[in-house]
Formats: structure tokens, sequence, C-alpha cells
């Protein structure tokens, strides 16, 4: 029998698609002159309450973990209100809902009040929201940036064809996070900006961690932003859709904004803000942290999103990260919400287990982790981690929330933390994955600091996260998988859906794991 051939209609269109995709390209990005964070001074708010406890710190550094959302919230918020000087923001997502759009709302009067902003974020959102930031770009103290940016501004059809003309490029994102005023306060780690993130949604909210810095640190963080607002990758609104950044559409969006505070204000999520008292002593100015000299703020290259030193070598974050795992001498504890080791990270890990080092590990469930392809990744290691002696925990969904997941992500998910603990005195919190796309692909950051009190405390969120109440302790009895919380044991991916498991065997038995 003689092959099946396409029609020549089907071939003529498939190939006017291909061309099509192709002829979306990016332009050079034009000449800038290189810009850098407002030094340090004593004039803001923030100045005189954090540069006298940073004088007389002498040179240490100040941390704070912040594990929950509203209180992430509202330093965020109360923070950007204190600003005097200048704000840098650096994210990977901004939501337009009500705690995003008020965080937007708050930089606006910020801006009018002469405090110098800069924004930089990922394109792979931020182009959903490109009106948005374009009209933020309109006013005379905002100035944003997209970093790795689609040329085509907005349309379904011409974002599916540049992804596919550009895909090595496009794949690449930046997924840094950090918030800082006044080159005096900075909030890094994982937290994306929205509803879910800051535990403000109806549906699923996020369990996330940052960190609070005050100190020289921050300076490392500003640095790291310069590094980044001045590469190649990063272009202003103004070049990508200057047709848009105009006084009437920054109007428009100030009245927006305006309409958004006034509901956020009224919102339940605002009045459980206003009675926690924890949250009330923050935003008077009264910060516990920790303080230490031993710490280290590292990023990788922006450049790293051009297929620079591609693979292994292209993350700095994982150069530093390596020693400091291979050094541990009795503990390594590890919270990734995507967590897929590979052969050779899970056989490290085996390897400290069987040399007498407590290693564990909180990852998300198949019935919380909201991108299944990266769960039939991590699954493939999974039994060989077990095996040799590798402690395992899967988060469960929150209460209250669908997670509709996806082969390759989806809104909501349970798990966003990501945290490591070495010998009880090592901390590291970040955007970083333990997965081949935040070492290899994106861009990540994240903080190091050497500190007994601040490891206690991620300690503490780590045994209260692998509860029964919280999360399923993954086992080999008799060599069979077994998930249990202390009152029902099952030897199936609890809670998952059968359209869910499906999503993960085919995940793990394609070539994926380069893209996870």
């Amino acid at each position: 029998m003689r092959p099946l051939m396409p029609r020549p209609s089907a071939v003529l269109a498939l190939l006017s698609l291909l061309l099509l995709a192709g002829c979306v390209n990016l332009a050079r990005r034009d000449p800038l002159p290189a810009a850098h964070a407002i030094p340090v001074a004593m004039q803001t708010p923030l100045d005189q309450t954090i540069g006298y406890e940073e004088n007389r710190q002498e040179g240490q550094s100040g941390f704070r973990l912040i594990p929950e959302g509203p209180e992430a919230f509202a330093i965020r918020a109360r923070g950007t209100q204190l600003a005097g000087r200048s704000l840098d923001v650096q994210t990977y997502i901004w939501h337009a809902d009500m705690t995003g759009g008020y965080l937007a709302h708050l930089v606006i009067e910020a801006a009018d009040r002469g405090v110098k902003v800069r924004l930089l974020v990922d394109d792979m959102n931020g182009r959903g929201e490109n009106f948005a930031f374009a009209a933020l770009d309109a006013h005379d103290n905002i100035e944003v940036r997209m970093f790795n940016p689609f040329a085509s501004r907005e349309g379904s059809l011409a974002f599916l064809f540049e992804a596919i003309g550009s895909f090595n490029r496009i794949n690449r994102r930046m997924h840094n996070k950090s918030w800082i005023i006044d080159n005096r306060l900075a909030i890094v780690g994982g937290r994306n900006l929205g509803d879910e993130y800051f535990g403000a949604s109806d549906e699923t909210n996020f369990v996330d961690l940052d960190f609070a810095l005050v100190g020289p640190i921050v300076r490392e963080a500003s640095a790291s932003f310069d590094r980044y607002w001045n590469a190649v990758a990063a272009y202003p609104m103004s070049q990508l859709s200057p047709g848009i950044v105009t006084e009437q559409n920054l109007a428009r969006l100030r009245e927006k904004f305006q309409r958004n505070a006034a509901e956020a204000q009224a919102s339940r999520f605002a009045s459980e803000l206003r009675g926690d008292d924890a949250v009330l002593r923050l935003t008077t100015g009264s910060w516990p942290m920790n303080w230490s000299s031993r710490n280290r703020f590292v990023s990788d290259d922006p450049l790293k999103v051009h297929g620079k030193d591609g693979g292994l070598n292209g993350s700095e974050v994982l150069a530093f990260l390596t020693p400091i795992l291979r050094s541990a001498h009795t503990e390594v504890t590890i919270i990734s919400p995507y967590f897929v080791p590979g052969k050779a990270g899970a056989e490290a890990l085996v390897k400290q287990a069987q040399s007498g080092i407590s290693v564990q590990v909180l990852t998300n469930s198949l019935a919380a982790n909201d991108v299944a392809a990266v769960y039939g990744g991590y699954s493939q290691w999974r039994e060989k981690m077990l095996r040799g002696g590798v402690k395992i925990w899967e988060l469960k969904p929150l209460p209250g929330g669908a997670i509709e997941a996806s082969m390759f992500g989806s809104q909501g998910a349970s798990l966003h933390t990501k945290a490591l603990v070495i010998d009880s005195g090592t901390v590291f919190v970040g955007s970083y994955n333990i997965d081949p796309r935040s070492t290899s692909l994106n861009s990540e950051q994240g903080i190091f600091v050497q500190d007994p009190a601040i490891a206690r405390e991620l300690q503490e969120i780590f045994s209260r996260d692998t509860r029964g109440e919280h999360a399923w302790s993954v086992t080999l009895p008799e060599g069979k998988l077994q998930w249990s919380d202390g009152e029902i044991s099952v030897d199936k991916a609890p809670a998952a859906s059968v359209g869910r498991r499906f999503q993960a065997w085919l995940a793990r038995i394609l070539p994926l794991d380069s893209q996870l």
C-alpha cells in the first residue's frame, strides 16, 4: 500500500506558518548608557531607621525569613510607602490582581513623590500586561524594561509563531525576584507578585519563602539588579511599544489601580492584614533580624539566557552551591517544588545518605504539582534515592484550593519555596529549583547565610510542612512505594486523577528532562 501523503493545501499551510514563525525577529536593543542603583544616604525614613542599625552592627547584614504571604505583602507595601529615594523591582511574574494591582498603585504614588523607580520584568508573562507596563513607563520617574522580550507585543498567534521561530531564545527566562527600597531594604526569594503568592487568593495559594534583608548584602542585591538592568537582554518599553507609552494611557492606568486599591483596602485580605499583630510591628519599623557577617548574594550571569556557557557551567548559583553541599557533615535538608535531581544529583544525595548524613527532601506531590511533567521527571529518581537512604516527603494540596495541573504548567500549585539547610548552620533561600531548567535554561539567584538561628527557623518550617496533616511521607516498605500521612497509607500517588497520572507517566518515558 502506498503511504498516505498530506494534501498539497495542508503542506502549503504548514510551510506558510513556518515561514511566518521565522519572520518574527527581535531587533537589536538600542544602545543605552549604564545605570546604577542610587547610593545610600541618611535622608529617607528607611535611612533613619535601618541606617542607624546598620552602623551599629559594624558591617554585618540583617536577615528575616518571611514564610507567611500577608507578611511578605505588608513589607513590600509598607516599605514602598516609606521609600524616599529609589525602588528597584525585578520579577518573573507580576499579576494585575488585587495585591499586584495595589503594589503597582503604591509604585505610582512613590514615583509621584519623586522616587526613582526601575521595573525589570521577564516578558514570558509580562507580554500579557504590555499595556500596563508601557503606561507605567510614561511616568517621568518610572522606567520599565522587559527581559528577553517577544518582538510581537500582542496576539496569541503572533506569540505562537515567534515561540516556534525563536524557541531556543524564548525558552530561556529570567526567574529572579527582588524588591529593593532606597538601597536599604530588600525582599528576595521565591515569591512572584500576585494574590496566590501572598495568601490572598480564594482558590489556591502557594507555600513560599522570602528573605527580608538589610545591611551590606542589600548593596549586593542592587549590584545584581544593575547587572541585569544593563544587560543587552533588557529592553526598554519605549523601544518595544513606543506608541502606547503615553501620558493618556498612564492616566487610564492610574484610574484603574486607584479603583483596585479601594477594593483591596475593603477586602478580607486587607482586614486580616490590619489585624495581624506581627505585621503591625513590621509596618511600624520594628523588624526583628538575625545579624551575620557570613553571607553571600549569588546570581547567574544575565547572558545565560543567550546560552552563554551552556549547561552546568552557566549556573553561577549551582557553582556556588555544589561545594557547600559536598562539604556537609551531618545534614542536608532540601525544599524544592520542582525537584528533578537527574542521575548525578540523585547519586550524590544517595552517597551522602549512605555516609551517615541525614538527607531529607520536601517537594510537591502529584496532586499538588501544577506541572505534571516535572513530577514525571522527579519520579524517575525517587526509588533510587529512597533505596539509598534519602528521606522524601511530598506536600499535599492546600485545603480549599483546586489545582488544575497540565503537562507543562497551569494556574496554581502548592509548594513554591526554594530553600536548603546544611549542617544546621548554612541556609540558602532563592529562586533556584533543583532541576535542569533552573540549572541550564533560566537565570536564577539566591542568598547564602551562615547562622544557626536562621537554620533552626528554616528547619522548623520544614518540620511543620512535613507533618502528616501537610505532607505524605514516601517510603519503600518491602520494596514497594508507599505514601503515608500517619493515618492512611496507599501504594499509588494519592489524590491524583487518572489524567494527571497519565501526564506524569508520559513525561517519565519521553526525553524531556532537559526542559524540566
